[in-house]
């Protein structure tokens, strides 16, 4: 369906409404175009729309079904742009996406939203606070739309640098913690926000070196802007998976020595309870000729016996760090 649709000129905002084919008409001077904005429409909504303004068929088949990559295409006249969004649910530590597909013509642009995060209104609002950028046409649509993309990875990778530093503190701490799942999961919406990224860079290069038919050279700069953010949205994730790898390295290891504290703790245990059942056992095999066996003070000297070694392998075990 049809979200918000407008005639531009000069650039300002001259006139809106449900009926973009009567604004469609209005288009006369040089630098007029019409900016339809769609959310997750069905074949048949977006049909007349692709008639009209002779979207290629391929184009509108990928902007309907969605779930495709990051990319953008030249269809004649037309430039073809999609775009993945991020948005980042904190209770859940999960990464949420969407998809933009931008259809760029001469003097229209077609943009067509799935997901419920990233909405176009405030992006659609602040460029029409910005004059001198609008003035750049329908190629200024297509930058401010990348700008707020990217600029939302940037909040994703904020948020979860913020996780990571949670991992890190759980993993080094005195406490005994189970961290490898939500490692995993943390790795996880890491990929996501990597297959949302990277391929975005070879597109925004080339419009960062204004080699992109259908959108102005002058236009270069401000994409040049936008492609240093997603190199630091790459960089920062990359970061992000290579700490969280080492993070699950410490992680076995801090288990690993937990283990054999465990293990020494039990081994000095059982000690103490060996050695005074041996002497016991010792002296309850009954034979008749035993050292002390009729002695008045055997059975008390037994017992110091056991008190004393169990004492000395106490003290023993303390100093070692076994106990």
């Amino acid at each position: 369906m049809i979200v918000d649709c407008a005639l531009y000129r000069d650039g300002a905002r001259v006139e809106g409404g449900e009926d973009w084919r009567a604004l469609r008409t209005q288009v006369h001077q040089q630098g007029d175009f019409v900016w339809i904005g769609m959310f997750e429409p069905t074949h048949d909504e977006i049909a007349d729309v692709a008639e009209e303004f002779c979207l290629h068929p391929l184009a509108v088949e990928d902007a309907v079904v969605a779930h495709q990559r990051p990319k953008l295409e030249r269809y004649d006249d037309l430039v073809f742009v999609v775009l993945k969004t991020l948005w980042y649910v904190d209770e859940q530590d999960a990464v949420e996406t969407g998809e933009i597909a931008m259809f760029i013509g001469h003097d229209f642009v077609v943009t067509v939203r799935h997901g419920k995060g990233n909405e176009l209104h405030s992006a659609r609002t602040d460029l029409e606070h910005r004059q001198r950028v609008l003035r750049h046409g329908a190629g200024a649509v297509l930058y401010a739309v990348v700008d707020r993309v990217v600029d939302e990875y940037l909040d994703v990778v904020d948020s979860l640098t913020v996780d990571v530093d949670e991992i890190e503190s759980s993993v080094f701490s005195t406490e005994r913690t189970n961290d490898s799942e939500r490692i995993y999961v943390l790795k996880r919406e890491l990929a996501e926000v990597r297959r949302a990224v990277l391929p975005l860079r070879e597109p925004l290069a080339r419009l960062a070196d204004g080699v992109v038919e259908g959108v102005p050279e002058k236009a270069a700069p401000f994409f040049r802007d936008v492609s240093d953010h997603l190199a630091r949205v790459a960089e920062t994730a990359d970061s992000l998976d290579g700490l969280l790898s080492t993070a699950f390295e410490a992680h076995v290891a801090q288990i690993s020595v937990q283990q054999n504290n465990d293990m020494r703790k039990i081994s000095a245990g059982a000690a103490l309870v060996v050695v005074p059942t041996l002497i016991a056992g010792i002296y309850g095999m009954n034979f008749k000729h035993m050292p002390e066996l009729d002695w008045r003070y055997g059975y008390p000297m037994a017992l110091a016996v056991m008190g004393l070694v169990v004492l000395g392998l106490w003290g023993l075990f303390k100093r070692s760090g076994w106990l």
